[in-house]
């Protein structure tokens, strides 16, 4: 997906300050979207004006209310985590255990072990970290291992922090995760790299394209069924 043309906050207002306006070329309609971060998102098309796309967003603001209330309501990880706090790690809910000592920490996840500093406050920060390292290991071993079972030709896989995506495909042929998969299941992880190879043949959400995927990955439905239920357990 292209870039935005421009990005500007639009005026103060009591019915509009939580909204970004995003121009595109591509568009042909008003889009109103909420992003997984929160943040809502009115897409302006080529000829339109961000007068109406405001008034495009007021008449769909009793839509976005609802849309939030949804989103918040959504069950999400604690904001702290401690020895017997439950994460999800590798799709399951992993409770976190403590062992070791001599000032280093080994802390249990499931099956896996990371050593972090000792400390007395919060594991999260530490955690993510090691998380994120794990990811930028296995992520892209499988992405190169699917790319060549289906003979998709790409160039380069990075693992990132995004915050409003799970990943992206460049018209170049690199290939973007979020390292917070790791945190899901092996399913939805598959789904979302098979998503962004069918890229590779189509650079669109086309008919075609959706094709390409259910041929790649028949349990697509199964895993964006996951995401949009468990999805904020991931903290995005």
């Amino acid at each position: 997906m292209a870039a935005p043309l421009s990005l500007f906050e639009p005026a103060p207002g009591p019915s509009n300050t939580e909204v970004r306006f995003v121009r595109s070329d591509r568009a042909r309609h008003y889009r109103l979207t909420l992003r997984r971060d929160g943040i809502a998102v009115a897409t302006i098309p080529r000829r339109g004006s961000e007068r109406e796309a405001q008034r495009f967003v007021e008449h769909h603001r009793v839509w976005l209310e609802r849309a939030r209330a949804r989103q918040e309501a959504k069950p999400r990880s604690a904001a702290v985590w401690m020895p017997g706090t439950s994460v999800l790690w590798r799709g399951r809910q992993e409770t976190i255990r403590l062992a070791g000592e001599g000032g280093r920490l080994q802390v249990l996840v499931g099956a896996d072990v990371f050593g972090l500093p000792e400390t007395n406050g919060d594991l999260r920060p530490a955690l993510e970290v090691r998380f994120a390292r794990r990811a930028r290991i296995e992520l892209p071993a499988r992405t190169w291992e699917l790319a060549a079972a289906t003979g998709s030709d790409i160039k380069r896989v990075v693992v990132r922090s995004q915050r409003s995506r799970w990943g992206s495909c460049s018209a170049r042929g690199t290939i973007s995760l979020n390292w917070r998969l790791i945190q899901a299941p092996e399913f939805v992880r598959d789904y979302i790299i098979y998503h962004e190879l069918a890229h590779r043949q189509e650079m669109n959400h086309s008919s075609r394209f959706w094709a390409r995927v259910e041929a790649l990955c028949p349990e697509w439905k199964t895993a964006e069924r996951w995401l949009k239920s468990e999805g904020s357990r991931l903290g995005l």
